[in-house]
């Protein structure tokens, strides 16, 4: 029989691989060259010797080897075999581990995210961390019911933000089909949810689309007295109609002003993954207007990367909330006009006012891109006579607004 003293002084010889030094039961501790100290049970089963390992010494006590042996072999004799019996439990909570919600998110997560963009995967994973993770992430996939799931979303609904809600719902949906896929749930409760949810209903972004007022704005625009590249941001923003973070991240390796053309990479715009590795740039004529804008911004931005870098680092583009920021100082507010709100002004206007002009020529210069052969029709180089004319008469009829010329309402022709 072993004693404390004698396992906690036992050494094995350099010359010999192990040293065993027996208990009784089949309980031997293990003893290597090197110092290490093991347990094992030994035993028989079906007719085979085998071995159950039981922790290593002094971590494991004697006297919980003792037990560890005593409860192995009440396994064994009631028909089990102890070291399966390990294996079984071990896998068992491995499986349990693996196929929580948490895991099977981030494992869907990691098999998506190639197809993804790289904002939209950071995006969804950090949504899931921040408000389903705390609450569902522990929960196997398949014991999560409508109910538990509803609940979580009500968490988020009662902070009144109703989209981020309805976008959660729809990830979580997402998981349970790829947990249904792989066998590791057999029902989506997020399916179950349909119209458990208060509705939200989408703000769009505020513009000001009356001609009249339209002129006032430019006029305003025009006598911004704060920084040069801010008023010109605002201008071109009028003239070109692309969104907000292309404007502020322009480059001057963009801009051809020789030819008259903005060349925006196809991975700087808002498309799928795959359309941004293999697009087009998205090519946007230039009014001799805007050329005149960009002519000036050259003395003053030309020596660095973008046309309009940041106020405190040049190495970065202007700031997202710049040109909001100026349009409030006009005495345009979150309600009256926004940045985004030059795309609303040019498209309604464009299409109320300016006949001739084919709407899905608007929606290429808009960036939108459209399903179908001639998805992509209006983007080709063949159509940039008829581009070229449309952005001269856009910034042309701007100037009749700013001058304040009387307006004669014009109707499409059939």
């Amino acid at each position: 029989m072993l004693t404390d003293p004698t396992c906690r002084n036992a050494t094995c010889p350099a010359d010999k691989p192990r040293k065993r030094l027996p208990d009784a039961g089949g309980l031997y501790l293990e003893v290597t060259p090197n110092g290490s100290k093991r347990w094992f049970a030994k035993y028989r089963f079906d007719g085979k010797e085998k071995r159950l390992a039981l922790g290593g010494y002094p971590a494991v006590s004697l006297k919980e080897a003792r037990e560890g042996r005593d409860q192995a072999r009440k396994v064994r004799e009631s028909g089990t075999d102890p070291v399966q019996l390990r294996q079984a439990e071990k896998i068992a909570k491995t499986a349990t581990g693996a196929t929580t919600y948490e895991a099977v998110a981030r494992e869907f997560h990691m098999v998506k995210a190639s197809g993804w963009s790289e904002g939209h995967g950071t995006k969804w994973l950090r949504m899931n961390e921040l408000y389903l993770f705390p609450h569902l992430g522990s929960l196997p996939l398949s014991k999560i019911k409508a109910p538990s799931l509803l609940a979580t979303l009500r968490k988020v609904e009662n902070k009144g933000i109703l989209s981020t809600a309805q976008d959660l719902q729809q990830m979580a949906g997402q998981v349970f089909r790829y947990g249904i896929q792989t066998g590791y749930c057999e029902q989506n409760p997020a399916g179950d949810l349909k119209g458990a949810l208060k509705p939200h209903v989408a703000k769009h972004f505020s513009a000001v689309l009356d001609p009249v007022e339209a002129g006032g704005l430019l006029r305003a625009i025009d006598g911004y007295t704060g920084q040069p590249t801010t008023l010109a941001a605002m201008q071109l923003s009028a003239l070109f109609f692309q969104r907000p973070g292309n404007i502020r991240a322009m480059e001057w390796a963009w801009v051809d002003l020789e030819g008259a053309m903005l060349a925006i990479p196809p991975s700087d715009m808002k498309r799928k993954k795959h359309e941004k590795v293999n697009g087009k740039s998205h090519l946007v004529p230039l009014s001799t207007q805007a050329v005149r804008i960009l002519k000036m911004l050259k003395q003053l931005t030309g020596d660095g990367r973008y046309v309009f870098p940041g106020a405190r680092q040049r190495s970065k583009p202007m700031s997202d909330g710049t040109i909001n920021a100026a349009l409030r100082r006009l005495d345009f507010g979150n309600d009256d006009h926004v940045a985004h709100g030059f795309r609303a002004m040019a498209r309604t206007m464009i299409a109320e006012r300016i006949p001739g002009i084919p709407a899905d020529m608007v929606e290429a210069q808009l960036g939108h891109g459209k399903s179908g052969p001639l998805g992509s029709a209006y983007d080709r180089a063949e159509y940039l006579v008829q581009r070229r004319q449309m952005m001269q008469t856009w910034a042309d009829y701007l100037d009749t607004l700013r001058a304040g010329a009387a307006l004669i309402p014009l109707q499409r022709a059939a």
